[in-house]
């Protein structure tokens, strides 16, 4: 193994050692009172519980799902079998690395309060770093387990000409991203509809109905609220990123195997596949370089947290355009420089996107403040608001990955765009993809970093801790809506360039099935052998094109897919909402006492309440996603599939990035009137703003986020049983 292949694995350790630095620091922080400590251990005993019960669900789903993979592979000979293991490892990397993240949130959420009784910098850098533990636990888990199936499977696997061994190795890799987004899925839906039912229980009940804060004491559903930050923005964002994470290096270095498998280019193979490893490494020791510039000073406005954060972001992004060109120069890419092109084409992608989700969603600019305004004429008014401001929100993302795709393609091929160059093209496009990437270790601490300040700020306000601390928490808690707001777009937009990179992915599988399972290398393929067919021979050969009546049911199937899981977890949220506010109402109801203080509400209860509507309403439609891929190519073949996942992609995409930003303007233009703009608390408006939140929850923290998972698991689910699709199906 070249020496080279040794800096992903020591990345890897380093981010791991770096996270346990940065945990072992915050633990070794104050608490606060015993009030303090009381609060913050029953959001984690909260957390905890759920985190059980939710991985016995999905470990029986894994043991199924492995069983159908293994007889596709030792029985029916369409897989690989390596798949099987491969699979189990992405899952429990993806659901390692949610544990780490929420265990480190649910300890510095306390301490994050406490340090706000000193001063908003200690409360900020602390917060960061304890969001920097889940960033850094994803990047070094998805590397080290990269490294270590690298190395296996180049000891395993037999040496095989025209640079097939390395196409078969990051082909059985690939699955290891399966793996990882079905968990992912589980863990987003499921924390998704946990937190909204909490999260609604407390607005409507305890904040219209009862006129008390968010997180007063008093409030049944308050600890449910809190858990449910931890469980569904913690532990669901890490396991979602993860999967973006390790997809886009994997079908990267897939389509790298392809693209340098002509005779004149297979010395470049190797090369072309540790690319997006390399780049991957360096960006996450960048990551760690970037946490430790994270600092602001004493009564810092908004605007100056968002610079304090987007300055240690921003580092980490130059540097890596500077070190991503040093690592095609030394691998001696052809075209080298225009494939560094299209990495900062996938950096500044990601940083456009950041920037146009903060400008629609936080309070600081006009589009927030302009719902704010219309509550004043009610909540239709500001619902309309909000829904409008959403649905042009996600034109300019949209232009963005348009813009990017274009010129990532562009770079690769040195602006030629004769079909021989389309893999090539292809393999710009999944190196975008990286790029956009490559710094996720600081991206997702500043993602991490909300719920934390979230909680600090519940934290804070149950324990009385006085005015300076509360606004001093509240500005932390502001910044966090607006740094999630931007991690929720930045994961929709890293979706779309990853998808895109495993749709292509989908038809190099379909060669490795004709020339290595099926053992039928030599059959025709538009006229040229199986084995030297190239990716537009096959596209040719099952007629993907739009005049394919299989192609246009394709793609009217994954808009409906999209649209139904849309609709599924929006109701699924709504029915486990509605037995929380049952519950509040019957806590404040038949015990007077809470309400004057004397009664510990009944907290306990409304966990589980949402614990059990979690999980029974996440299942159908994890399981409807990872099932319409496999009926479509059964029914369909590959031009079925292929439209389906044109269809998924596309309009989840752009349905995700409005969700995500209605959501999120909503959110902020409560707090934007909580601070006492157009009546403040408690009046008219607040409590339409209130209205708009609420309805705002399942957009942004349950369907919008988990859409992003879902295109990326149904593409996935698509590239490891093209077997199916290829063998078995019916028209």
């Amino acid at each position: 193994m070249p020496s080279i292949f040794w800096l992903v694995p020591i990345s890897s350790l380093m981010a791991l050692g770096f996270a346990w630095y940065f945990f072992r620091q915050m633990m070794s922080m104050d608490e606060g009172t015993d009030m303090m400590k009381k609060i913050a251990q029953h959001v984690r005993e909260g957390a905890s519980a759920y985190l059980r019960q939710q991985y016995k669900v999905v470990i029986i789903v894994f043991l199924v799902i492995t069983v159908i993979f293994s007889i596709l592979a030792y029985g029916m000979g369409v897989q690989n079998t390596w798949v099987p293991f491969a699979f189990i490892t992405g899952g429990f990397f993806s659901g390692l690395a949610g544990f780490f993240g929420m265990k480190a949130a649910t300890y510095a959420s306390g301490r994050v309060a406490n340090a706000c009784r000193t001063s908003l910098d200690g409360g900020l850098r602390l917060a960061f770093r304890s969001g920097a533990v889940m960033g850094l636990v994803v990047v070094g888990l998805v590397l080290l387990d990269i490294s270590a199936w690298f190395l296996v499977l180049n000891y395993f696997i037999p040496e095989m000409d025209a640079g097939f061994k390395l196409m078969t190795i990051t082909a059985i890799m690939l699955t290891f991203g399966m793996g990882a987004s079905t968990q992912a899925l589980f863990a987003r839906v499921g924390g998704g509809i946990y937190t909204k039912a909490a999260d609604v229980g407390a607005d409507l009940v305890g904040k219209v109905e009862a006129g008390i804060p968010e997180d007063d004491p008093r409030n049944p559903a308050t600890i449910a609220d809190n858990v449910g930050d931890n469980v569904g923005d913690v532990a669901g964002m890490g396991a979602d990123l993860f999967e973006s994470f390790a997809a886009s290096i994997l079908a990267t270095a897939l389509l790298g195997a392809a693209a340098f498998m002509s005779p004149d280019l297979l010395h470049m193979q190797f090369s072309a596949v540790m690319a997006p490893m390399l780049i991957a490494a360096i960006g996450t020791l960048l990551s760690i370089l970037g946490v430790f510039l994270v600092r602001t000073r004493e009564g810092a406005t908004q605007k100056q947290l968002l610079r304090s954060l987007g300055f240690g972001v921003n580092m980490s992004a130059v540097l890596i355009v500077i070190a991503s060109f040093l690592i095609l120069y030394f691998l001696q890419l052809p075209n080298y420089l225009g494939l560094w092109g299209s990495i900062v084409t996938g950096l500044l992608a990601g940083i456009a996107i950041g920037q146009s989700t903060e400008y629609f969603t936080a309070s600081a600019y006009k589009p927030t403040r302009k719902i704010a305004q219309s509550a004043q004429t009610g909540s239709a008014t500001l619902i309309i608001s909000g829904v409008g401001t959403g649905l042009i929100s996600a034109a300019v993302p949209l232009i963005i990955i348009v813009v990017a795709i274009t010129l990532a393609f562009s770079f690769a091929t040195g602006f030629t765009f004769a079909v021989e160059s389309l893999n090539i093209g292809l393999y710009g496009i999944g190196i975008a993809a990286v790029g956009l990437l490559s710094t996720l270790g600081i991206t997702l601490a500043t993602d991490a970093y909300g719920p934390i300040a979230d909680n600090a700020g519940g934290n804070a306000e149950m324990c009385a801790l006085g005015a300076e601390v509360r606004q001093r928490t509240d500005a932390l808690d502001a910044l966090g809506n607006t740094t999630a707001a931007t991690g929720k777009g930045f994961a929709i937009g890293s979706a779309a360039l990853t998808a895109l990179a495993l749709l292509a992915s989908y038809f190099e599988e379909v060669r490795m099935m004709f020339v290595k399972f099926l053992d039928r290398p030599f059959e025709l393929i538009n006229g040229t052998p199986a084995i030297e067919a190239t990716f537009m021979d096959f596209v040719h050969h099952y007629e993907v094109h739009l005049m394919n009546p299989k192609v246009i049911v394709g793609i009217l199937l994954g808009v409906m897919a999209v649209f139904l899981f849309s609709g599924m977890t929006m109701n699924a949220v709504g029915r486990a909402a509605q037995k929380m506010v049952d519950e509040v109402r019957r806590q404040f109801a038949t015990m007077p006492g809470i309400m004057e203080g004397k009664t510990e509400p009944d907290y306990a209860r409304c966990v589980h309440i949402s614990t059990k509507g979690a999980q029974k309403e996440m299942l159908v439609p994890s399981l409807i996603a990872l099932l319409i891929p496999v009926v479509v190519g059964l029914i369909f073949g590959v031009p079925g599939v292929s439209g389906l996942l044109l269809g998924t992609i596309s309009s989840g995409f752009a349905l995700a990035i409005f969700m995500a930003n209605a959501g999120g303007a909503w959110d902020n233009a409560k707090k934007y009137i909580e601070e006492g703009h157009y009546g403040g608390k408690g009046s008219e408006s607040h409590k339409a703003a209130v209205t708009g939140d609420t309805v705002g929850d399942p957009f942004k923290d349950t369907s919008g986020p988990s859409l992003n998972i879902l295109i990326k698991l149904m593409v996935m689910a698509s590239v490891v049983t093209v077997g199916v699709a290829v063998t078995y199906s019916i028209l």
